[in-house]
């Protein structure tokens, strides 16, 4: 690649090579680096556009963001006067003084804006627990309408934390989608990070149902959805919970609640989406922008009162929480749809024309591509994390915890440019020290803590920071292994990391049991997504030989248990009990035998992805007795 190319796609951020999960070196395409450049707004098509466009790095300039930890001082050139949230106002000469408390500060003068970021050292160590790992969509009970929702979850979580002493729940992203049909299954693929999906209201727990009159309440039982189908059909929930929220919005009086700017925008969005169609991009030109958008004012006020239902059950479900030793850990997508609220509301510090996802790797051999729009690092950076920041805020009002999905997105994203493969990205950089210095002073103003998805081609930085700023990493059974030994033998659980959530699997990986069956690897075959179907399911037989062999040498498993299924499920919790990991998660899939897994990596239509509801309900799995065993083997060590 030529020299003058590589050194302004490194001063932006963008990769001309990296290593794959086998540590080899790829380089990648220069008209991929240049693609990808032009994405950011930099020209490198010809020498000359490069050579200016690498004179204009050079020029002298404030940063726009400069990063503190508690206790750090740092020289600055001209700084001035800073003000602190509350607009007081601190002089500054020379030095960024060490005695800043944690917080958001700023800097202006003339066109010139300077914010500065202070953040804890780290966060507090997390408690030593255990807990569940919930889709909430599965967990449906006689109450649900198709779907779990937030009843189902409180109830869960008063049940598991009285009955089992249980100290945590993480739950997948409960993010908003877009008002429109088809409904997006999906959780990892939301319209709005920043808000919420009606679709998890328990529709008769709200207020105007709960005091309606008898013939309001009839009409609205009467939109009920069977949560007993084979698959969850959101676009059918959805279609039933809107018509009820529309009576019980009219019954209340179709009330116009007080709105801020965030609040009011994404209302604008979802009245302008059952309008206009899903796809902001195609809109007429003078909505395209929330500036000069604008909707039907009831539309708008429904919306916002939907939203306000949806922060009264989320906070229902924290308070039941309340005496658990972490509580409610919600999970946080890694970016948003490029058609949905988020994109069109911050399209300032959102890419657009490109998606995000990882290169190939063992489990998902073509790459994947996630069609998610990321955040653009140098936007970011001049608007001082603003957006970010509010998006933090707006998932921690309700959590106790939060999971940062693909935590590596906070240090680099795969790109991949339109009409590209997966295989035909490459890595943009973020400024990691900014991103985790917002995440931390954000989890510590709400007291929450911080799980970051490390897993699949992960850099050691990643893990060692996440330790070091007593952040948890995540530590899974089929990649707990021992890197440096020939083979790369299953770790014996004394040696599993300690700063990590433990789990036997995740949502894109199999289950226990649909592993012990090779279910993963008969999907994928039948898909078409391996390369070489024979070995893989080499594979799969030497990996499961491994793992019965790990738990008889722990005396885990009886040798007249091998082919056992229960037997071995109850062995890889047991398992997980022996580790020093701070957080242990069980799976209602594992426990009760569930041989799909909730979503296959690569797939859209082809699998029935994010609609596999669980084999048993909620009040079924109360009185399962394989709950009871495994609960047991997670409290034992806890």
């Amino acid at each position: 690649m030529d020299t003058a190319l590589e050194e302004l796609a490194t001063a932006h951020g963008v990769a001309t090579w990296y290593r794959d999960a086998q540590r080899r070196r790829v380089d990648v395409d220069p008209d991929v680096v240049r693609r990808v450049l032009g994405l950011l707004g930099v020209s490198g098509d010809t020498p000359a556009q490069v050579a200016d466009a690498l004179a204009a790095l050079r020029s002298p300039r404030i940063p726009d963001t400069v990063v503190l930890r508690q206790g750090q001082r740092r020289e600055i050139r001209d700084l001035g006067v800073l003000t602190d949230e509350h607009g007081s106002e601190i002089p500054v000469h020379g030095a960024l003084p060490a005695g800043l408390a944690p917080g958001w500060y700023s800097r202006r003068r003339g066109e010139e804006h300077t914010t500065v970021l202070v953040a804890p050292p780290t966060l507090p160590e997390p408690p030593r627990t255990w807990g569940w790992m919930l889709q909430l969509y599965a967990l449906r009970s006689a109450g649900s309408w198709g779907m779990g929702d937030l009843a189902d979850l409180r109830e869960f979580i008063a049940w598991t934390a009285t009955a089992h002493g249980s100290g945590a729940v993480l739950v997948n992203p409960l993010h908003a989608v877009t008002p429109t049909l088809p409904v997006q299954p999906s959780p990892y693929s939301p319209s709005s990070r920043r808000f919420v999906n009606p679709l998890y209201l328990r529709i008769t727990d709200i207020g105007a149902y709960r005091c309606g009159e008898p013939g309001l309440r009839a009409e609205v039982d009467a939109l009920w959805v069977d949560p007993q189908s084979e698959r969850i059909d959101h676009d059918a929930v959805w279609q039933a919970k809107q018509a009820a929220l529309e009576l019980l919005w009219r019954a209340e009086g179709a009330p116009c609640p007080v709105m801020s700017e965030g609040s009011r925008h994404f209302a604008t969005f979802c009245a302008l989406a059952q309008r206009h169609g899903p796809r902001w991009s195609r809109w007429p030109s003078e909505l395209r922008h929330p500036a000069t958008a604008s909707a039907d004012p009831q539309r708008v006020a429904f919306h916002a009162w939907v939203q306000q239902r949806c922060d009264e059950q989320l906070a229902a479900v924290r308070d039941a929480a309340g005496g658990m030793s972490i509580g409610v850990v919600h999970d946080l997508a890694v970016g948003v749809d490029p058609e949905g609220a988020d994109a069109w509301a911050l399209q300032d510090v959102l890419a657009t024309g490109v998606t995000v996802g990882a290169p190939p790797d063992t489990f998902n051999q073509q790459g994947q591509d996630w069609g998610l729009a990321p955040w653009r690092p140098d936007r970011l950076a001049a608007t001082g994390y603003a957006a970010y920041r509010d998006m933090l805020r707006a998932v921690l009002a309700h959590a106790d915890g939060l999971r940062i999905d693909h935590v590596a997105g906070l240090w680099r994203l795969w790109w991949v440019p339109p009409g590209a493969s997966p295989a035909q990205g490459t890595y943009v950089y973020y400024k990691a020290e900014a991103m985790l210095a917002a995440l931390a002073l954000e989890a510590h103003r709400s007291g929450a803590v911080v799980i970051g998805e490390d897993l699949g081609t992960v850099e050691p930085e990643v893990t060692e920071t996440l330790a070091a700023q007593r952040m948890l990493g995540c530590a899974v059974l089929w990649f707990a292994r021992d890197e440096q030994a020939p083979g790369a033998p299953l770790l014996a659980p004394q040696r599993w990391p300690r700063c990590a959530a433990a789990s036997i699997s995740t949502h894109d990986l199999p289950t226990a049991v649909g592993f012990l069956r090779g279910e993963h690897v008969r999907a994928r075959a039948e898909l078409g997504l391996l390369n070489d179907e024979a070995a893989e399911w080499g594979r799969w037989a030497g990996e499961r030989a491994e793992l019965v062999s790990l738990l008889r040498a722990e005396g885990l498993l009886r040798a007249e248990n091998t082919e056992n299924e229960e037997e071995i499920v109850a062995a890889m919790h047991a398992l997980l009990a022996r580790t020093p990991c701070r957080l242990l998660l069980a799976s209602p899939y594992d426990v009760v035998g569930e041989v799909r897994q909730p979503n296959l990596p690569g797939t859209v239509e082809e699998y029935p992805n994010w609609r596999l509801p669980l084999p048993v309900s909620l009040e079924q799995l109360r009185r399962d007795p394989r709950v009871g065993r495994v609960t047991a083997a997670l409290r034992v060590r806890r």
